[in-house]
């Protein structure tokens, strides 16, 4: 069933693979691999409060792994929990920081808290990692009348 999930969210049917998963003994439901197929489904559906809940459960789990936290804090921004966001991602272990990615959701959740230098500071410090983050910048809501 697990394998059926996958196959669902690979063909771009996540509420199939959530069917898959619901299928599963209750007692496999916590493992990892479930909770990461869960939580691509979620995010697929934009369930975000269910996403943002299961992205803590294995960020919980696995304290060392970073996307999980960049999950739990997007999906939080999502629900309007901007601060929370911010503060779940400055959570997540310190190899973040050397990520693109992370600079530029932090420069998203700043702009967006109102906190225009930082936010400047770290849009700035994700271009010079990443210089693609530049073309999503563009079109991206939460950066609405930054510049750079």
């Amino acid at each position: 069933m697990i394998r059926a999930a996958s196959g669902w969210l690979e063909l771009g049917m996540p509420e199939d693979a959530l069917n898959e998963i619901q299928n599963l003994p209750k007692d496999q439901w916590g493992e990892k691999i479930v909770l990461e197929l869960r939580l691509a489904a979620e995010m697929a559906l934009e369930r975000w409060m269910e996403a943002a809940e299961t992205a803590k459960l294995l960020c919980m789990g696995a304290v060392d792994e970073p996307d999980f936290f960049l999950s739990a804090a997007f999906c939080l921004h999502e629900l309007g929990e901007t601060e929370e966001a911010r503060k779940w991602l400055l959570r997540g272990p310190d190899v973040l920081s050397e990520m693109a990615v992370f600079h530029y959701n932090m420069a998203c959740y700043l702009w967006t808290l109102g906190e225009k230098e930082r936010a400047h500071n770290h849009l700035a410090q994700a271009f010079d990692m990443d210089e693609s983050f530049k073309e999503a910048a563009r079109h991206d809501k939460d950066l609405v009348g930054i510049e750079w």
